[in-house]
């Protein structure tokens, strides 16, 4: 209640994006073992998602020889917000080469984030880890077909020492894969800013208000989801249904919460969407070529 009080206050035109594809599917909610790779598929089974861990180097002098370390998958709320980060300046600015340092502290902070201390190397911890990551989108057609392509969220990047007081030690430059940005251009998909505040520290219902904001405005009649199809989207790091279905139902009442136009009925065999209007008007939307 406290939450959808603040949402209705708020009035804030901030808005984010992110690729339809990770609406479709999500990314871990915990750590995963670093040798570990991840996949997730829609609720309708259609398209999946493999990522796999990348490596870093790391240089022993002294031994004269260097390790390439896997760093694991990127995982949790803070992961989300980076790659939210990075969509949404990549196309306001309409390049694939995005700024971190000092531009993501102040929008982490924006979203309620602090950049200081423990959190600071958390932050880098999982920005290294989406920019060495690989991913591969798996689809199936509607006429039988599937394909699949593989790519990475970062093609490059650059560190270079800023200063050194704590917080701003490093400033980073990163380019998004050519592949990435074609397809988050093709594919944007419009969030609210304060909705994701809200959201923050909620990795679950962050997924789920994606996904909504996906997928309601463009339905035209009721759709039915199955606990066993929200289970193989949303349930990644849960052994069984009957674990799941209690955190999916506090993590869709946050995500209501934040997007009150979103007519969303729970069932005893799943969920239940309407048509319903977009978190962003579509006014908006248009005018950043999101449909």
């Amino acid at each position: 209640m406290d939450v959808a009080a603040r949402i209705l206050e708020e009035e804030s035109q901030g808005i984010g994006i992110t690729y339809s594809g990770f609406c479709l599917t999500a990314l871990p909610h915990r750590r995963l073992p670093d040798e570990q790779h991840w996949s997730r598929s829609s609720v309708n089974g259609r398209v999946s998602l493999l990522v796999e861990p990348g490596r870093v180097r790391r240089r022993h002098v002294a031994a004269g020889e260097d390790e390439y370390e896997l760093v694991g998958v990127p995982y949790g709320p803070k992961a989300r917000l980076i790659l939210l980060y990075l969509q949404t300046r990549a196309i306001a600015e309409n390049s694939p080469e995005v700024e971190l340092g000092r531009s993501m502290n102040a929008w982490l902070e924006r979203m309620g984030i602090s950049a200081g201390g423990r959190t600071y190397t958390e932050v880098r911890s999982q920005a290294e880890r989406i920019s060495r990551c690989r991913l591969t989108f798996f689809w199936e057609g509607t006429d039988g077909s599937d394909g699949f392509e593989n790519t990475t969220i970062v093609a490059s990047g650059i560190r270079f020492r800023d200063d050194d007081r704590q917080g701003t030690l490093w400033r980073e430059t990163v380019r998004l894969s050519e592949p990435f940005f074609r397809a988050l251009r093709e594919h944007p998909v419009p969030v609210w800013e304060p909705a994701v505040r809200e959201l923050a520290g909620r990795s679950m219902a962050f997924d789920l208000y994606v996904w909504m904001a996906y997928r309601l405005h463009v339905l035209m009649q009721p759709v039915r989801i199955s606990w066993p199809a929200l289970f193989a989207q949303f349930g990644g790091g849960y052994k069984a249904l009957r674990q799941f279905k209690p955190e999916f139902r506090r993590a869709l009442d946050f995500a209501l919460a934040v997007y009150p136009e979103a007519d969303v009925t729970l069932t005893e065999d799943g969920v239940t969407l309407h048509p319903s209007r977009p978190p962003i008007p579509e006014r908006e939307a248009a005018r950043l070529g999101c449909r």
